[in-house]
């Protein structure tokens, strides 16, 4: 059976020494409902990851990037809230005009010292913590990895790292 995943962006948008997130508080039946998480979504027809990132981040915080990079892919077979698989273009974004609004449509957004985010201070997905350190590891080109879920929970991690 070929792999037709959901294509999706995260971003993790950072000044200094803290990150913007979203804390999905908003929506009811959201399977995000209550984590905090970077920014992004899901990629549009016609359009490349950058474009779909920039759009993202415009839709989702009101800014646009003005430097980001690409930090790494994770394929997350079984992730959806239906088991759809997903894969995901995973950047940080190191600069970027106009000031975020105090929320949108999915929840408030907070710059969250870095320090919390890597360090369990925050309801997260269950697999985040596994490779979250790698978006912010500088000593790592990028990392690729897969993260299987089975029954709303991480099943497996395998990650290349470039």
């Amino acid at each position: 059976m070929p792999y037709t995943p959901i294509v999706g962006t995260l971003a993790y948008v950072v000044r200094g020494d803290e990150v913007l997130l979203v804390h999905r508080t908003f929506r009811d039946g959201d399977a995000h409902l209550g984590k905090y998480n970077g920014l992004g979504g899901k990629l549009e027809p016609g359009e490349d990851v950058v474009a779909g990132m920039r759009r993202e981040l415009r839709e989702e915080a009101g800014i646009e990037a003005t430097a980001l990079r690409l930090r790494g892919t994770i394929s997350w077979p079984g992730f959806g809230a239906g088991g759809e698989d997903w894969f995901g273009f995973v950047f940080i974004v190191d600069a970027f005009a106009g000031e975020p609004p105090a929320s949108n449509e999915e929840g408030t957004l907070h710059w969250v010292p870095l320090a919390n985010l890597l360090g369990g201070a925050l309801p997260l997905w269950e697999g985040d913590p596994t490779w979250l350190p790698l978006v912010f590891d500088e000593h790592i080109t990028q990392f690729h990895g897969v993260m299987p879920y089975a029954d709303g929970h991480p099943a497996g991690w395998s990650v290349t790292l470039l």
